[in-house]
């Protein structure tokens, strides 16, 4: 499988499944998709800012839900092997994303798997292990959790150095080069870490001396 991010906003995700695991997909997901949720019965309490609707749909009725809804994503998590299984083909007929969630290895074509993720806004990290090791995929989220300390705010501040280059006209490959000397220096990832110095001072002190070790002006 081949990892792609996917813009879910104003888009909409059905899940089929009222247990932790459809809990779990329902509250990331309503962080930026309308959410429905199906069930006969909630056994969570928190589904993020979803939709709840209590009905039990049979085999026959799956693709009903899916015309009604026309979602983006669909997410079979019942305990129904039948009932996920008409998920999935329902999906595939409408060529609409499926999340089946109660099997690992092996997928159909066009399924998608939702891997671990670490968050540091805009950066995010995915984890997947094919659906072979779960608990891996938490461990190595713990660990990253630490690794990307700082890294949003330095994606933030990159961003704004890489304008603020461009417009002084500085070329594409010294601006590459500049913005890759911030990015390795471990004072401003100190600085983003510790907030004992204010980062963006930190990455003009570095820029200033690249310039300056490059007969350029400062």
């Amino acid at each position: 499988m081949i990892p792609l991010f996917h813009d879910f906003t104003d888009a909409t995700v059905l899940i089929f499944g009222g247990g932790p695991v459809g809990a779990r997909k329902a509250r990331r997901f309503a962080r930026e998709a309308r959410v429905v949720v199906v069930s006969p019965a909630f056994v969570e309490t928190d589904f993020g800012d979803s939709e709840l609707v209590r009905a039990a749909p049979d085999p026959g009725e799956v693709d009903g839900w899916l015309e009604r809804h026309e979602p983006a994503l669909v997410v079979a998590a019942t305990d129904d092997e039948a009932v996920n299984d008409a998920i999935v083909d329902a999906a595939q007929a409408r060529n609409v994303l499926v999340n089946r969630a109660d099997r690992a290895g092996g997928r159909e074509p066009g399924s998608v798997v939702v891997p671990a993720t670490v968050e540091e806004r805009p950066v995010t990290v995915a984890i997947g292990t094919g659906g072979t090791a779960p608990a891996l995929s938490k461990y190595l989220r713990k660990d990253l959790e630490e690794t990307l300390a700082g890294a949003g705010e330095m994606a933030t501040l990159l961003g704004e150095l890489r304008r603020e280059l461009k417009a002084r006209s500085v070329p594409q490959h010294r601006r590459r080069q500049l913005v890759t000397s911030v990015v390795e220096d471990s004072t401003v990832w100190t600085a983003l870490r510790t907030g004992t110095t204010k980062p963006r001072q930190v990455i003009d002190d570095v820029i200033a001396d690249e310039l300056v070790s490059g007969g350029e002006s400062p």
